[in-house]
């Protein structure tokens, strides 16, 4: 009888040189979406001169006589190292806050070996974010920007970087959880966690999909030690992509108004008001004809969603809020009197600078001089992350070394009387410390409390 062959089937073997796109390719190696991505993500250099503080025998004639120039230090340059994603083919790169503030000057370094200087377009602490923009006229490779509100848990995902200075670094990892909130880092709590391996120098960088976009930017870890320990924090791509819009547009990244102050709904209240599990974002109080109240928003009232997306907390409404832009109508889902529910609409605005805020620099042989002050309105309260309800005279700036310092006047103090008259606006404060006292009175509101302060 005669045998039979069975024939071998025959196995396709993946190209090797295109980016995966599907779970039996990425098995085999991120090489291709390494190379696809990585000339997008640079180092970011931010240098930044430090004065020395001055001798104290450095004005003594005596001293002087001898010492000579010996007592005047040099200001020395502190450096700092970050990591940038170009997003823009004509060079804006998008950085964290932390990496360069305060610097003097910034310069970039492709992957390539190339350098370039580079200009802050816009930056901004609250939601720890900066854009720069290389100088001259370049073609640049960029990152195209991922909707962030499609990832998953479990999802993959690259850590690219410059760690510790030692060049670009390339780890591998998956979206560990997603919406983390109150992790320290900065005051906009929505972040994607992810384990791969990000340490200092990576932030900045990029955190990319296996579609090869950028999915979100490197921020934080959570260590004791100072390195990895397989939790990090990345700002998602749709909070970069509203940044870079406000940077492109010449603007400034602002928050819309809403009006409306909250607090997170515990489990006491969400008993109380029927729920099943504490979510939501509790309205405390409405500011009269603000957005929120011509929208029929009152105190009392849980956001649940908002176009469709669920408000877990506060801070997962500030970043729907803040994604959504300035003039966009949005839809809420709003639990009312602890029963009924009801949909409505909300028109983000600006904030209102009313009254104006009337910047002065206060000057003078009094315990205030050298202190910059406002006019609070919820324009300005909500720059210096201040409840947008209060009203009064706020100290946006203190000179170093001016009387205000070392009276111990600090920022986003709020100036209620001198020397028992009350102060309504930097007119009336001006006007009461022209009038000059042997004695100074000062009542103060810092950080809710009332202070008062008297100088002789």
């Amino acid at each position: 009888m005669a045998q039979r062959t069975v024939p071998t089937p025959v196995v396709p073997v993946p190209d090797a040189s295109k980016v995966p796109s599907s779970q039996a390719e990425i098995k085999l190696s991120f090489a291709p979406l390494v190379k696809q991505t990585a000339p997008s993500v640079v180092n970011v250099y931010a240098a930044r001169q430090v004065r020395p503080q001055r001798s104290p025998f450095a004005d003594d004639p005596f001293f002087g006589q001898f010492f000579g120039e010996r007592f005047e230090r040099r200001p020395r340059v502190e450096s700092s190292l970050g990591s940038g994603v170009i997003v823009d083919p004509k060079g804006l790169i998008v950085t964290n806050n932390h990496v360069i503030e305060g610097a003097d000057e910034v310069k970039i370094a492709l992957a390539d070996g190339r350098e370039f200087e580079s200009d802050v377009l816009l930056k901004d602490a609250k939601v720890d974010l900066a854009v720069l923009k290389v100088r001259g006229d370049n073609t640049f490779p960029v990152l195209a920007l991922a909707d962030s509100d499609a990832l998953e848990i479990g999802d993959l995902v690259l850590a690219i970087g410059n760690p510790f200075g030692i060049g670009q670094t390339v780890t591998n990892g998956i979206v560990s959880a997603l919406a983390r909130t109150h992790i320290g880092v900065n005051d906009f709590g929505f972040f994607i966690q992810t384990d791969a391996a990000i340490n200092p120098g990576n932030s900045g960088g990029a955190l990319i999909d296996m579609k090869g976009q950028l999915v979100g930017i490197n921020t934080a870890i959570f260590s004791r030690s100072g390195g990895s320990n397989g939790i990090g924090f990345a700002i998602p791509s749709n909070m970069v992509r509203a940044f870079v819009s406000a940077a492109q547009s010449g603007g400034r990244f602002e928050r819309p108004f809403i009006g409306a102050s909250f607090m997170p709904v515990t489990p006491d209240i969400a008993e109380a008001l029927g729920l099943q599990r504490p979510t939501g974002a509790l309205i405390q109080s409405v500011i009269e004809d603000g957005p929120a109240a011509k929208a029929g928003l009152k105190a009392g009232d849980v956001i649940l969603s908002m176009d469709g997306f669920p408000i877990d907390n506060p801070d997962a409404l500030g970043y729907r809020l803040a994604t959504a832009g300035i003039g966009k109508a949005v839809d809420l889902d709003v639990l009312s009197g602890g029963a009924s529910r009801r949909s409505l609409s909300l028109t983000l605005t600006s904030a209102p600078e009313v009254p104006a805020r009337d910047q002065r620099t206060l000057s003078g042989r009094t315990p205030l001089a050298g202190a910059t002050v406002e006019n609070l309105s919820p324009k300005v309260a909500g720059e210096l992350e201040l409840p947008q309800d209060l009203t009064g005279v706020v100290v946006a700036d203190v000179e170093r070394g001016s009387y205000a310092a070392r009276f111990g006047l600090k920022p986003k103090d709020i100036i209620l009387a001198v020397n028992g008259d009350e102060i309504s606006d930097t007119a009336s404060l001006e006007a009461a410390l022209s009038e000059g006292a042997r004695g100074w009175r000062f009542d103060i509101e810092r950080d809710g409390q009332r202070l008062t302060q008297v100088v002789r």
